[in-house]
């Protein structure tokens, strides 16, 4: 019989303890110490409080935490002396099962990981769905991770230890993310569409209506109609629109979605975990035979990236009568104007068509997303949803400083004019700088030497300024101190600057009272709410500008990291975000009705 929170919370200490045996291998202390924070509201609370408990150790705790766990494939496992819970991980996993040539693998990868950390691997081998990695992708992580510097890999072996405990937990309680293993299914079906060159590859790569992009629309209104939605359609821009009516006509509109295009080599969630997350919730109305009491519009986004041509947030801008007409006749690197791609892709490639796609913000309650947090910060703090207050605001400069190229042997160091130590020296006061404000953030993303040589000190660097900050005039103070302080270098060096803004986009703070409907959301589910800003833009900023806006994170594996293949959740994360929406909808229908 499967364990029951409320036996955990009234259980007496040594029994409760017993309970939550084995979660953390041959380390009772952990649940021991959660224990003493009970009630818990939920098991994501009881995990985050037994995380939590690891986290406030202390380092030598954690070490003993990681010696504690076999090695795969290890002496352990060929001796028959794992855990019962590791054995039957590593079992599905088919570590029991591995070639000669992989099992040699994996022990030299261990011997080699042991020798470089001190402890050994951890990975959570039933992966983010919980049905298990193959021994490929084991064995390609093990590879990757074995580059890490050592502070970075014991921070990931105990990310990877908690969730293995997540794991364990759920089958002590006989319970499975169902709506967030059906997001995680529709993402990983809409995975398998990518542009040429990239597919062959096995890298995702989703462009503004290549074939790829239309095939990706097709699945997307698919995943729509089979999950009730009254009305799917693709607009004139490829935004795939789905619609599920208010329990009567003429009520307003609650607007939700994201993009499904990809940045180049990207990942499977950015954007698209904002567009299954909600269809995941009409599913679930619609097989209950529920209603709301406002009309509920879930929206792909067709473009956001800007990667095939230069119009960033065409989907979401064309719903507020932001199209530039010259985009119809920009050509993408194979000389293909966007007005060939539409009429290629079905659409009526007119502006008049367009046009008629602008929306009447009167009629809408207001706009939410959903979005995988594309940072660490949720990873590191072992929360799994963010509450998000406002996207920040950006600007962008292509810059270049000029000095006098020379001699790398013969110009003494106090006779340089050295453009490239120049930008270095901004650098450097870019990171104090933006750091001083605590949520800001500065960038040189692109640093380049014209005609360079090993030999010659650098007359010309070209270079790229992106500052942003969660407020414009936060943002406006720290792009007025960069600036000054290049025009300060200059001028100390004997160098001459130019910088030319090439984009400026508007701080998009999150409408308090909807930021407020996220955080009952998240409240309801029991973990901690946590509020944080955007760094990244977003589809809500563009809305932002006729109607309110708010939006929630989720938790991103692999330290975060997005904008790459290893971008990465779990399906007990996308449960949680699914559950909160779920919430919102719930509190905004008594709020409506």
């Amino acid at each position: 019989m499967a364990l029951t929170l409320a036996h955990i919370n009234t259980a007496p200490l040594a029994e409760a303890a017993a309970l939550l045996d084995g979660l953390y291998e041959h380390s009772p202390w952990i649940a021991e110490a959660a224990l003493a924070q009970r009630p818990f509201r939920s098991l994501a609370h009881l995990k985050h409080m037994m995380a939590r408990r690891v986290h406030d150790a202390g380092h030598e705790a954690q070490l003993a935490l990681i010696r504690a766990h076999p090695e795969l494939a290890g002496k352990a496992m060929v001796s028959q002396s794992l855990t019962a819970e590791s054995t039957n991980e590593q079992s599905k996993a088919g570590l029991t099962n591995c070639s000669p040539d992989e099992f040699e693998k994996i022990q030299a990868l261990n011997a080699a990981y042991n020798a470089k950390f001190g402890f050994p691997f951890i990975l959570a081998v039933r992966g983010p769905r919980g049905t298990g990695l193959t021994r490929q992708q084991i064995i390609s992580t093990f590879e990757r991770r074995l580059a890490h510097h050592p502070d970075f890999e014991l921070a990931e072996s105990l990310r990877n230890i908690h969730r293995i405990a997540e794991l364990r937990l759920n089958d002590k309680f006989g319970v499975e993310p169902l709506l967030g293993n059906q997001v995680w299914d529709w993402q990983e079906a809409l995975g398998a569409f990518s542009d040429p060159g990239y597919i062959e590859q096995g890298q995702l790569t989703v462009t503004y209506l290549t074939d790829a992009h239309r095939s990706a629309a097709a699945m997307i209104s698919q995943a729509m109609r089979d999950s009730g939605f009254d009305e799917v359609t693709i607009d004139a821009v490829g935004n795939v629109v789905g619609r599920y009516q208010a329990s009567k006509p003429g009520a307003k509109t609650l607007m939700t979605g994201s993009h499904y295009d990809t940045v180049r080599n990207g990942g499977k969630y950015d954007g698209r975990l904002g567009i299954f997350t909600p269809i995941a919730c009409v599913a679930e109305l619609s097989r209950q035979g529920k209603r709301l009491p406002f009309d509920f519009e879930v929206i792909g986004f067709a473009e956001e990236e800007g990667q095939r041509y230069k119009a960033t947030f065409l989907g979401s801008g064309a719903l507020i009568g932001q199209f530039n007409p010259a985009w119809l006749e920009q050509k993408d690197a194979d000389g293909i104007s966007m007005r060939e791609a539409m009429q290629h892709a079905g659409l009526p490639a007119t502006l008049e068509a367009i046009k008629a796609l602008q929306r009447n913000p009167s009629d809408y309650l207001g706009f939410v997303e959903v979005h995988i947090e594309q940072g660490p910060v949720l990873n590191e703090l072992d929360i799994p949803l963010g509450i998000v207050t406002s996207i920040n605001g950006g600007v962008r400069y292509l810059c270049e400083v000029t000095g006098m190229a020379s001699h790398a042997g013969t110009t003494p160091m106090n006779s340089r004019r050295d453009a490239a130590v120049a930008v270095a020296e901004l650098a450097l006061y870019i990171e104090q700088r933006a750091a001083r404000d605590g949520d800001s953030v500065g960038t040189i993303g692109i640093l380049n030497v014209p005609g360079g040589s090993i030999n010659v000190v650098p007359g010309r660097c070209q270079f790229t300024l992106d500052l942003r900050a969660p407020n414009d005039v936060q943002r406006n103070a720290l792009v007025s101190d960069v600036l000054a302080e290049l025009a300060a270098i200059c001028e100390r060096r004997g160098v001459a600057h130019t910088a030319e803004e090439t984009m400026r986009a508007a701080a998009a703070p999150s409408a308090p009272a909807w930021q407020q409907r996220w955080d009952a959301a998240v409240d309801s589910l029991g973990v901690p709410r946590y509020a944080m800003t955007s760094g990244a833009g977003h589809d809500a900023m563009k809305l932002h500008e006729v109607m309110p806006q708010a939006m929630l994170f989720v938790r991103g594996q692999n330290s975060g990291i997005s904008h790459n293949p290893l971008e990465s959740t779990t399906s007990d994360d996308i449960d949680l975000a699914v559950q909160a929406f779920q919430h919102l909808l719930t509190q905004l229908a008594t709020e409506t009705s």
